[in-house]
């Protein structure tokens, strides 16, 4: 059970009986969405859906069912809202319009919405990962993509292995039925598809990254799956790519990282601007323009490239649509904001903030100069009410590489502090209490470019700040 819905499960048929009450459900539903987003005050994404399953529970594999292609649900800690808009642009490529919840709303609401909005025969969901067991038993995949589990607000999820757990047991329930696309690297999400011989039977995809050249030289404070779950001895690693992801094996009973079937290698990062890499696939060799950054984005790319081959879209398709991606919102999202370029890229635990700063680590080296940032903590629910993770992500990278910094937030002095004790100057970091007068002040200190690194509810203010400005669209629509 988590902090944001009930655990229980309705009964099959609760949510009424009759197909036409059902439909004058879904229609009563779909007119307040309509409505909702007409008034400019958001909900769209999630009221329809949130009225609809008051309204009859068991609407989600009711509209589900109504689906008639394929069915991918995508599911990780991080990485998951873009890696379905990584797949969702390839579908694009391909004249194909699934059903999907674009705006990252991936609870059981938020996928509730989608499918009353409806739009297109074959279903794209992400979902939120502690959601996942209960939304995969009503929408009944035909395609599950898990990319990793790392620790992440654990006043809400607990333990990664508790997790790891639940997720098994999904995989168990859903042999046979589903395929799977499984991060080789991350030693959590590779051991459920170990022992159900599932691979032979063509069941799971794996993938991987192959070039050791992008291998962190130790590992990182981020580093979260340090022992095997068959037998409890530590992992050794080889190498290790992005928190816990790399090779690994288990001296105590020999699980190792599976050999990847679709991988990356000859990886090249270019800061802000994106990456280029060679994909190995079954089928033979892709060369990928990436247009969004980050080693984590690679995972990314190569879960959707998995995937989409998975669901017969061609080779040329596959390039053309990931040529073509935009960052998700939030993600490496860049808005025109007074002259300046606004890089806003989100951060919301250790492994994802490490890779935030690797990146800008890199596009300081390639500006030889230091850059501008703003920095805003919050401790809503959605944030996770513990903010003590920001001391295992290494802003160490940047100590020397920042020319100012602006914390806000309704927990600024605290990453204040903590950039302090990573050796950032003091004489550099500002504290302001309001997200617009922060960003204000920012924005005016700034040289072209400010990147701002904010929390997911800081990101929803941010963004909305920005949407009454006119600086961009609402992100609901």
């Amino acid at each position: 059970m988590t902090a944001t819905g009930s655990s229980r499960r309705p009964r099959a048929g609760s949510g009424g009986s009759g197909r036409g009450l059902f439909a004058a459900k879904v229609a009563a539903a779909r007119a307040v969405g309509a409505l909702s987003r007409r008034s400019g005050r958001g909900g769209g994404t999630t009221l329809p859906g949130r009225l609809l399953l008051r309204a009859a529970p068991d609407a989600l594999g009711r509209l589900a069912a109504r689906l008639q292609g394929p069915r991918t649900v995508i599911s990780a800690t991080n990485g998951k809202t873009t890696t379905a808009g990584m797949l969702a642009a390839v579908l694009d490529a391909a004249g194909r319009r699934p059903v999907h919840n674009r705006a990252g709303s991936n609870m059981a609401w938020g996928v509730a919405t989608a499918l009353i909005e409806g739009g297109g025969d074959e279903g794209l969901f992400e979902v939120d990962e502690a959601w996942l067991p209960r939304i995969v038993d009503d929408l009944s995949p035909t395609l599950l993509v898990l990319g990793n589990l790392f620790r992440d607000q654990l006043d809400r999820y607990g333990e990664l292995e508790r997790l790891a757990d639940e997720w098994a047991a999904t995989i168990a329930a859903r042999e046979g039925r589903t395929g799977f696309v499984l991060n080789a690297d991350d030693p959590l999400i590779a051991d459920l598809g170990r022992d159900r011989d599932l691979r032979r039977r063509d069941g799971v995809t794996f993938f991987g990254i192959e070039d050791p050249d992008q291998a962190v030289a130790e590992l990182q404070h981020a580093f979260d799956a340090k022992h095997c779950r068959r037998c409890g001895a530590p992992y050794r690693y080889e190498r290790a790519f992005v928190g816990h992801l790399g090779h690994y094996l288990c001296p105590g009973c020999g699980a190792d990282r599976p050999a990847p079937d679709v991988c990356a290698t000859a990886v090249e990062l270019r800061g802000i601007e994106g990456s280029a890499f060679t994909v190995r696939t079954p089928a033979g060799e892709l060369a990928i323009d990436l247009p969004i950054p980050g080693l984590y984005n690679v995972y990314n790319a190569l879960a959707a490239i998995a995937a989409a081959e998975r669901l017969e879209v061609p080779f040329e398709l596959i390039r053309a649509g990931l040529g073509s991606v935009r960052a998700a919102f939030g993600r490496v999202e860049t808005i025109a904001v007074g002259g300046r370029a606004l890089s806003i890229m989100l951060i919301k635990n250790p492994a994802g903030a490490n890779e935030v700063l690797r990146t800008l680590e890199l596009e300081a080296e390639r500006a030889g100069a230091g850059i501008d940032l703003w920095i805003a903590l919050n401790d809503g629910i959605a944030d996770g009410r513990d903010v003590s993770w920001v001391w295992d992500a290494d802003f160490e990278l940047l100590a020397d590489r920042v020319r100012r910094v602006h914390c806000a937030g309704t927990r600024a002095a605290e990453i204040a502090l903590r950039l302090k004790y990573a050796g950032w100057p003091t004489d550099r970091i500002e504290i302001a209490d309001g997200i617009a007068a922060s960003l204000d002040r920012a924005l005016a200190a700034a040289g072209d470019r400010l990147f701002a690194l904010p929390t997911y509810t800081a990101l929803i203010e941010l963004r909305t700040l920005l949407a009454r400005r006119g600086l961009a669209a609402e992100f609901w629509r």
